[in-house]
């Protein structure tokens, strides 16, 4: 896809803040019709700029109030393919990343309470080639700016 204009960067501004619009009402902040706007955001989709559509989950809703950040290093050397298939049908995982340092990636972890937090810690550790792992445990947040939309 060519670069994105002013109005598509709208678009996606839109989509980001009220991600359950309808394209008319995307259009109507953007000055544009729903079959415009539609147009614009399947040109996006398959050019890939967006990647796709979610739900968020707040997960302390649903009592998953422990969160922790665990460091994990692992012997010798994963492909950052490997590790994904290894931590994205945990669900307490709902981050992971590769990093530079000393560890090999940093995974964002939630779960229900501490005797949950462990025992997502051992089904992380013994998914994959796992030496060791340093886990962070969250006291308060205090900036979050992935927000469910309310």
């Amino acid at each position: 896809m060519d670069r994105l204009d002013d109005t598509d960067e709208r678009i996606l501004s839109e989509l980001a803040e009220h991600a359950r619009a309808t394209f008319a009402e995307i259009g109507a902040r953007v000055n544009l019709s729903a079959p415009a706007v539609k147009r614009r955001v399947d040109r996006m989709l398959d050019s890939g700029v967006i990647r796709g559509f979610t739900t968020v989950v707040d997960r302390n809703a649903l009592g998953w109030g422990t969160e922790a950040y665990v460091q994990v290093y692992c012997h010798g050397t994963i492909a950052p393919d490997e590790l994904r298939r290894a931590w994205v049908d945990i669900p307490e995982v709902v981050s992971a990343a590769t990093v530079t340092g000393t560890s090999d990636a940093i995974l964002h972890v939630l779960a229900r309470d501490m005797r949950h937090l462990e025992s997502a810690l051992e089904k992380i550790r013994s998914s994959a080639d796992i030496e060791r792992s340093e886990s962070i445990v969250v006291l308060s947040n205090i900036i979050d700016r992935v927000r469910p939309e309310g």
